[in-house]
């Protein structure tokens, strides 16, 4: 039965946040302390000793950093909008549950977990730069823009990593409270799920014009997006020998995270881009175990 209610949690999630959007949109405004506890209760399952650097890091990070300014440089004279909808599909992390789904799949978790850590980081130091790139706060000077981004993407993502780490070391008995209760962080991820899917859907609603062009050009970059970083990872890896580490890396994505930076810092219909790649990359692993599951058989 709970599996049974946790394979339908997210299309469940999801129509309750477009139904109920008068309401849970008010609470946007927790979606940044959900996703700190997310990552504070993923990284308390890190063990920085444990942490190795492989070279397939090197270049699934270098198609996040640079493969997303450029796409969105490329994109951005024919719709500024969907480029940075793109931009935030490559430049997103990995999702905190991809090393559960890498180890169902029969990946290298260790990999995956250093890659976690590797591009949270990454994309700490890189999200206020590109963010500010994009004009979207032409009222403040280039590195006020840096600085006042910083101030919230920077310790939203690198904080819980500290904590977590300090937990380890000074407070062994709060650092085995949180392990004790690791379905917690999927309840959270559902919370914050229908929390920024009525919030996506308020502004929708709300929007005075009637076409939609830029939500259909939306969902078709995130779902090519989507399909051509599993692919693109997967071919990474399989040069390595672990194709699934890889695959899972660069296309599983931390979606309730780029919905939220779409929403604070980018136009806000480009929380469509990542919303969507939320179905097609769920799609794509359901397909994936469904398969691993078979072969097993």
């Amino acid at each position: 039965m709970i599996k049974l209610i946790k394979d339908w949690m997210l299309p469940v999630a999801m129509i309750t946040g477009a139904l109920t959007y008068k309401w849970v949109s008010l609470l946007s405004f927790l979606t940044p302390y959900l996703i700190f506890t997310m990552l504070l209760l993923t990284f308390c399952k890190i063990s920085l000793r444990e942490i190795k650097f492989h070279p397939a890091h090197i270049w699934l990070l270098l198609i996040q950093l640079i493969g997303s300014i450029g796409l969105y440089l490329l994109l951005n004279p024919f719709n500024p909008v969907v480029a940075q909808g793109a931009m935030l599909c490559l430049l997103v992390p990995t999702a905190t549950a991809a090393p559960v789904i890498t180890g169902m799949l029969g990946g290298n978790v260790g990999f995956l977990t250093a890659y976690l850590l590797f591009c949270n980081i990454a994309v700490a130091i890189a999200a206020p730069v590109y963010f500010t790139l994009t004009g979207v706060h032409e009222e403040m000077s280039f590195f006020q823009s840096i600085f006042y981004i910083c101030r919230k993407v920077f310790p939203l993502l690198i904080l819980p990593l500290f904590i977590a780490a300090a937990f380890k070391k000074w407070s062994p008995k709060a650092h085995k409270a949180l392990l004790s209760i690791p379905k917690l962080t999927f309840y959270i991820w559902i919370s914050a799920l229908v929390i920024v899917t009525g919030n996506t859907v308020n502004f929708m609603l709300n929007r005075d014009s009637s076409e939609y062009t830029d939500e259909w050009g939306l969902l078709i970059a995130s779902l090519i997006l989507c399909c051509l970083q599993f692919f693109v990872g997967r071919r990474i890896g399989r040069h390595y020998g672990d194709a699934v580490s890889s695959g899972q890396g660069l296309g599983q994505k931390n979606t309730i995270l780029a919905i939220w930076m779409s929403q604070t810092y980018l136009h806000p219909l480009t929380a469509i881009a990542p919303a969507g790649y939320i179905l097609w990359q769920n799609i794509i692993n359901s397909y994936q175990l469904y398969r691993k599951n078979k072969i097993k058989k």
